[in-house]
């Protein structure tokens, strides 16, 4: 998927038609319908805003396409396909369609699509969407100190301590054997209790955090 935030616009010269695919990062498929509107009231006097988006709402997968009025299945489904190999989710693309008088012909149009989409999403950065769960675990405060420098040390990752009146609950992320780690560095005496996930963006092919 691209980052957070991501737009950017590409355009294409096919025989005098000009190509202005708009791609965007778009969460839901409001986001996704909110920025086709947007397109379209941006290029208000093109004849075609074709458009293509796949997005991952609350674990819906959903993916839709349209050819707004260029002869069917030369537009929509090819932008599709361009989204779907290139293994993305989360992604809209928008191609407004200036007719420069010279007619491609179905199979013209098709590859121009579809190659306006592959060419946006060459230059688009692209993030990978990590989920890992996160434990609690409720700690005494006179043995805080204690414990929470064993559970870093064994991999822990503390995102959140919040303090009670009683004891100071640590929400963690633990990547191995967290019953064991949590087992260990509380001799025994407490068990992890899931609470929640915690979800980062990786940039692909790095390991820089993008986002969480």
């Amino acid at each position: 998927m691209p980052p957070a935030g991501y737009r950017a616009v590409t355009e294409t010269e096919i025989k005098k038609s000009r190509f202005l695919t708009t791609l965007a990062r778009t969460n839901t498929e409001a986001e996704a319908r909110a920025m086709v509107a947007e397109v379209r009231s941006a290029y208000a006097d093109a004849r075609h805003h074709c458009l293509a988006y796949i997005v991952d709402d609350e674990g819906a997968r959903m993916a839709h396409s349209s050819d707004d009025g260029e002869p069917a299945g030369t537009a929509g489904i090819p932008m599709l396909s361009a989204l779907t190999q290139a293994d993305l989710v989360n992604v809209t693309a928008v191609v407004t369609r200036y007719f420069g008088g010279i007619k491609l012909g179905a199979s013209g149009l098709t590859r121009a699509y579809a190659g306006s989409v592959s060419t946006a999403v060459a230059a688009m950065p692209r993030v990978r969407r990590q989920v890992s769960p996160i434990w609690s675990v409720r700690v005494p405060y006179n043995d805080l100190g204690r414990i929470q420098e064993e559970l870093i040390r064994g991999g822990a990752t503390v995102i959140e301590a919040i303090y009670d009146d009683a004891d100071v609950r640590l929400r963690l992320t633990i990547p191995d054997d967290p019953t064991g780690l949590v087992a260990r560095a509380t001799q025994g005496t407490m068990t992890p209790v899931l609470d929640g996930q915690d979800v980062t963006e990786l940039s692909v092919g790095s390991a820089t955090l993008t986002a969480r």
